[in-house]
């Protein structure tokens, strides 16, 4: 896919799409927290997918989008599971019992993973300060692993799993993203984002009605849930499969990077949380080996080996 007639034009674009999907991909984090406090894990993930399918599907009808979704629907519907139904559900129970400060800063290795992955995956070559880069990420989490948890407002006694969960689901958003680079390229974003979600919404709509609360959830979590299916997963998957298509899965996967300061700063104001010291250190380990191991940053003479 040769970008080179549009590179003047979709720079600025580029930029004010990777900073909006931050933004809503930092709040993310509160809205699950508010929601699942109420609905629990599973409902709210399977809320989120369902309703933000409800909210796409419209668009990519009357886009006539509709063919492109039919015509690859098995690996669509097969991403939503990996790129959205597994890691919601995981991050949705990890926020119980983590700060979503320190939970979105766990997501920030997601482009770690999605490095190691297209390296095994994809045959992405990765050069000696990319291996660095792996290595000092990982230091950062175990740094993060061993003393954050402690130190945050929301640990409890599932912290530790509960940061097993974040990684484990941005382990998924990697493969996802490999995945789709390879099987969904040149497929509309509305279309993967819409049929995404439905694959989603079928995969949580048992465990949702299963686990329902028992009593109904008030207007403040409700509103979480819309804010998260609309803004944060139906917009921000437009956009996401848009920096994709456009950048490339190592640089989509960059917005990850700024996310957690949205998430951290969304939290200490509207839920007190503490950001420690330590957490702000591991937090920029972790980002500076991930830039290092994804190519963002390094010697000039390594302008993102291979064709894309």
């Amino acid at each position: 896919m040769s970008g080179a007639p549009s590179t003047a034009t979709a720079g600025p674009a580029w930029l004010g799409e990777f900073v909006l999907l931050s933004a809503l991909w930092g709040a993310s984090f509160l809205f699950m927290r508010l929601g699942a406090s109420q609905f629990g894990p599973l409902p709210t993930a399977g809320l989120r997918v369902g309703l933000a399918a409800a909210f796409l599907l419209p668009i990519l009808l009357r886009q006539g989008q509709w063919p492109a979704l039919r015509a690859h629907w098995r690996p669509i519907l097969l991403a939503g599971l990996i790129n959205s139904a597994i890691p919601f559900a995981l991050f949705a129970w990890a926020v119980m019992h983590l700060a979503t400060g320190l939970t979105s800063i766990l997501n920030a290795t997601v482009p770690l993973f999605g490095a190691l992955v297209a390296w095994v995956w994809l045959g992405d070559r990765i050069a000696r300060v990319r291996w660095l880069g792996l290595a000092l990420g990982f230091v950062g989490v175990a740094l993060l692993a061993w003393r954050a948890p402690a130190g945050t407002a929301a640990a409890g006694p599932h912290a530790g799993w509960a940061m097993a969960a974040c990684l484990a689901a941005s382990t998924c958003y990697a493969l996802a993203a490999s995945f789709a680079r390879r099987y969904l390229t040149g497929i509309p974003p509305l279309a993967t984002a819409t049929g995404s979600q439905i694959g989603a919404a079928l995969g949580l709509a048992l465990p949702t009605v299963w686990l329902w609360p028992a009593q109904m959830p008030g207007l403040r979590a409700w509103l979480a849930i819309a804010a998260i299916a609309v803004l944060c997963t139906g917009v921000a998957y437009i956009l996401y499969f848009r920096l994709i298509a456009h950048a490339g899965p190592s640089r989509a996967l960059a917005v990850t990077f700024l996310a957690p300061v949205f998430a951290v700063a969304y939290g200490t104001l509207f839920l007190h949380e503490a950001v420690t010291p330590w957490m702000v250190g591991c937090g920029l380990v972790i980002v500076c080996g991930t830039m290092l191991s994804t190519g963002l940053i390094g010697p000039r003479r390594q302008p993102a080996p291979g064709p894309r």
